[in-house]
């Protein structure tokens, strides 16, 4: 309905042909049109869903991490006394397998890290995921608000025009000067101008926004919706008790100070506990299965200087419990950062209503005030320049509203990125 709109004001405008409204855009693109198209072209999105796959290879492999304790050994020898009355008679061959295994107690702690890391992994791909589609909903209802805009100007030209015609026909008969007639042409040619602009800037961020989500960018393209937003009654405290907890980035910094956890016990009980290594052997002398000899060992192994203050086993450890530390800090510092963004992101929620409101009244001052100078203006008591005026005035009113709306809606989505919410449910 819009597009039909947009293209009767061209056509009117003499901007379009008849032939041109033949090629009218053949795509048209919804808001779930446009967030599935980007997120499947994103080349960030691909490389961190890579990342993400080896964490999870890793995470479902947890027993591999005993691998690296596990050693196999096989030999084989001969022998032969050269000096002796037997000598080249036959010597001796043996051959030998081995098994060795060595536990200790931060094996538990490692595994633990891994599936943490496949958590985190997870964790900032859908951030990344979920910050994508903001920008790209950010994106939608800009070019939607410069296509309405479009049509604002697309009509201020219609009515530029119309004056302009009367004035010629006033003209010709007498009724204005030359001087009103050229004023008029100017305020046409004016409006003609700001218009091409316009379109020029929109469909070269049409083009833009089209590359991103994997389409040609001269592709006929159309977006389906529009702007509507309602009134959000942001309580800062309330959201932040609520919903800070939830925020992509705290999680992060809990799973770090998590991970260094894990990282503080598995440095501490690999360099303090005892481990134990369990070994078995089997050999052969000339493959004869009643020379064949199997043994086993098990062996206890105590580490000494991890328990004397000051070695270097030891200042290991005593960093891993330092970074802990330090990352509670940085938790909190992070923690008190989002909360002040919330309560600013609210404030100016607030704020933005109110200029919403200006704007809705400025724009009922501006179409009132052209309606009286364009009626002031056929009476004989205003001239053509006052008109132009009016008519600029209420272009203006327009555009302000409509971008007052859009800012509006883009702090809706800031703030919902700053809850790790949806923005329509953050409307309701």
């Amino acid at each position: 309905m819009r597009q039909g709109c947009f293209l009767i004001l061209f056509l009117c405008a003499g901007l379009l042909s008849p032939a041109r409204i033949l090629n009218a855009a053949s795509l048209t693109l919804s808001l779930e049109d446009v967030l599935e198209r980007g997120i499947e072209n994103s080349l960030e999105l691909k490389k961190s869903l890579i990342d993400l796959s080896g964490a999870e290879y890793s995470s479902n492999r947890l027993w591999s991490e005993l691998f690296p304790t596990i050693s196999g050994s096989v030999g084989a020898s001969y022998e032969d006394r050269l000096f002796s009355d037997s000598a080249g008679a036959g010597g001796r061959m043996s051959a030998g397998l081995g098994l060795s295994v060595t536990f200790n107690a931060g094996i538990p702690y490692a595994m633990k890290n891994i599936k943490l890391a496949y958590q985190t992994r997870l964790l900032n791909y859908e951030d990344a995921r979920n910050q994508l589609g903001i920008q790209l909903t950010k994106n939608f209802y800009g070019l939607i608000a410069d296509y309405d805009y479009l049509s604002v100007l697309a009509d201020t030209l219609n009515l530029a025009r119309l004056q302009h015609e009367r004035n010629q026909v006033a003209f010709n008969n007498g009724l204005v000067g030359e001087l009103t007639l050229m004023q008029s042409r100017l305020g046409m040619e004016n409006a003609r101008y700001s218009l091409s602009l316009a379109r020029s800037s929109y469909a070269t961020r049409m083009g833009d926004f089209l590359a991103q989500l994997g389409i040609e960018q001269d592709a006929d393209a159309s977006l389906e919706g529009k702007i509507e937003i309602v009134k959000v009654e942001a309580d800062a405290e309330r959201l932040i008790i609520e919903y800070l907890p939830r925020r992509p980035d705290i999680i992060s910094r809990r799973q770090e100070i998590e991970r260094l956890e894990n990282a503080e016990k598995q440095a501490s009980y690999s360099n303090k506990a005892p481990s134990l290594r369990l070994q078995a052997d089997w050999n052969s002398r000339n493959f004869d299965p009643f020379s064949d000899s199997i043994g086993g060992s098990a062996t206890l192994n105590i580490p000494i200087d991890p328990w004397i203050p000051g070695t270097g086993r030891n200042q290991t450890i005593r960093s891993a419990r330092q970074a802990i530390d330090k990352a509670k800090l940085d938790l909190q510092s992070a923690e008190d950062a989002a909360a002040a963004q919330i309560r600013s992101l609210a404030a100016n929620l607030r704020n933005s209503w109110d200029s919403i409101e200006i704007a809705r009244l400025s724009l009922g001052v501006a179409e009132r005030g052209h309606e009286l100078t364009e009626q002031g203006f056929r009476n004989g008591t205003v001239n053509s320049l006052t008109l132009e005026d009016a008519r600029n005035n209420l272009v203006s009113a327009r555009q302000r509203l409509l971008q007052s709306e859009l800012s509006y809606l883009n702090m809706i989505l800031d703030i919902s990125a700053a809850l790790n919410i949806g923005w329509k449910e953050l409307m309701q």
